[in-house]
């Protein structure tokens, strides 16, 4: 694997996409399309892996398709994606489409399943709404948006591969096992080097997709954010084991590291990917703000700094069922130890985070400080709320979630 610390490519939406008259049929059909979105992505999965097994034993993860989130998530990014182009004042999507873009790159997504996902998406989408409703011209208008977001998708995953001197797909690597530490009772954390490659240097935020063999023969993937500085020739990821509650499925990938992966193991992983990245260059404040094991990419984040010895100011900000639960709080410590400019505040069983002082003391940011978040879709929302009655711009405020449709939380 060659560096993967270079700048993301960029994304080029053209707004002129469509003509004016498809773009009057998009208008027109959004309504019947976002209302029917429940309906369209079980019969858009169920025709696609009928056709094409392998899909969901190889690149989609199957939990995700049991809780059905992640089937919302494609098709409501394809309508986001709809809006966009018929409104000439909606900036273009660019975080919506980077995140995506990165998750792809991490999976090994190809150009060609593109196709595969347009044809079953369209078929059930005119199943749905009928063929008297969605055929000819309006058929068309939806293919031209598919088209312009697969041009766009395709031209920027281009670019992440040769970025890393990669043919497109072939983002999977073996590496050696060469640390296990178990934390609270469910989650492990892992250190692995390189067998027959080099370890990528990554940035700080990123992760790596790990693909797991089950019984049955399936490669099932799982994203794992990096919690050590790059550079050193080793990643170290932690995975916290998911058992099965309240009808959600156990953690195939997570519950199989932790039960079966020890030090000596082989484990296939990938290219560090991510787009919830540390700016580097930059001086300006940092505000880390995370729940729970969505700590994870802001202890690779205070890795990095701490290791450069950085005298930027930071704020951590971090909340957690309990100190027993908080399992990374000694990494936490230890890394704003070291940075002279650190603050830090912890809620524990907490109701919600609460920045703005309804219950507790306000909490003061720094001045032009940029905002880094991580945690559920509700925790997620909720923060978001609160940095926005602060008046906290939105090009200041990154964040990622360990979640299949984290791009729905642009809406």
């Amino acid at each position: 694997m060659t560096s993967n610390a270079m700048n993301s490519p960029s994304i080029d939406v053209k707004k002129q996409a469509l003509t004016d008259e498809q773009a009057d049929v998009i208008r027109a059909t959004l309504p019947a399309v976002g209302a029917a979105i429940g309906d369209i992505t079980p019969n858009f999965y169920n025709r696609m892996f009928a056709a094409h097994p392998e899909l969901l034993a190889n690149t989609f993860n199957r939990g995700n398709q049991k809780m059905g989130a992640q089937q919302k998530a494609l098709a409501a990014s394809v309508a986001t994606f709809a809006t966009v182009l018929v409104d000439p004042e909606a900036p273009a999507p660019e975080q919506l489409l980077s995140r995506i873009g990165h998750k792809h790159l991490s999976v090994g997504v190809v150009e060609g399943q593109y196709a595969v996902v347009h044809k079953h998406l369209f078929d059930a989408i005119e199943e749905v709404l009928s063929p008297e409703v969605f055929s000819g011209a309006v058929r068309d208008a939806w293919d031209a948006v598919y088209l312009e977001m697969q041009r766009v998708l395709v031209d920027f995953e281009k670019g992440l591969y040769a970025q890393n001197n990669l043919t497109p797909g072939d983002v999977f690597r073996t590496v050696e096992v060469t640390g296990r530490e178990e934390r609270g009772g469910n989650i492990a954390v892992f250190t692995v080097t390189g067998k027959d490659s080099e370890l990528p240097e990554f940035r700080p935020g990123q992760y790596i997709s790990v693909r797991r063999t089950m019984a049955d023969g399936a490669g099932q993937l799982r994203q794992y954010s990096l919690i050590n500085a790059s550079g050193h020739g080793e990643l170290a990821f932690a995975a916290r084991r998911v058992d099965s509650l309240d009808g959600q499925p156990a953690g195939e990938v997570s519950n199989s590291l932790w039960e079966g992966l020890q030090v000596g193991d082989d484990l296939e992983i990938s290219l560090p990917a991510g787009d919830l990245t540390l700016d580097i260059d930059s001086e300006d404040p940092v505000v880390l703000i995370s729940a729970g094991i969505g700590a994870t990419p802001m202890i690779g984040m205070l890795a990095h700094l701490a290791e450069n010895s950085s005298e930027r100011e930071i704020l951590e900000l971090h909340a957690n069922r309990s100190t027993d639960a908080d399992v990374f709080a000694a990494e936490r410590s230890e890394y704003l130890a070291a940075l002279p400019n650190s603050s830090s505040v912890i809620w524990y069983e907490p109701e919600h985070m609460d920045l703005n002082g309804d219950n507790q003391e306000r909490i003061e940011f720094p001045e032009n400080a940029s905002f880094y978040i991580c945690g559920n879709n509700p925790f997620l929302l909720h923060v978001r709320a609160q940095l926005a009655e602060r008046g906290i711009v939105s090009g200041r405020v990154h964040y990622e979630l360990f979640s299949p449709n984290d791009w729905l939380v642009d809406q």
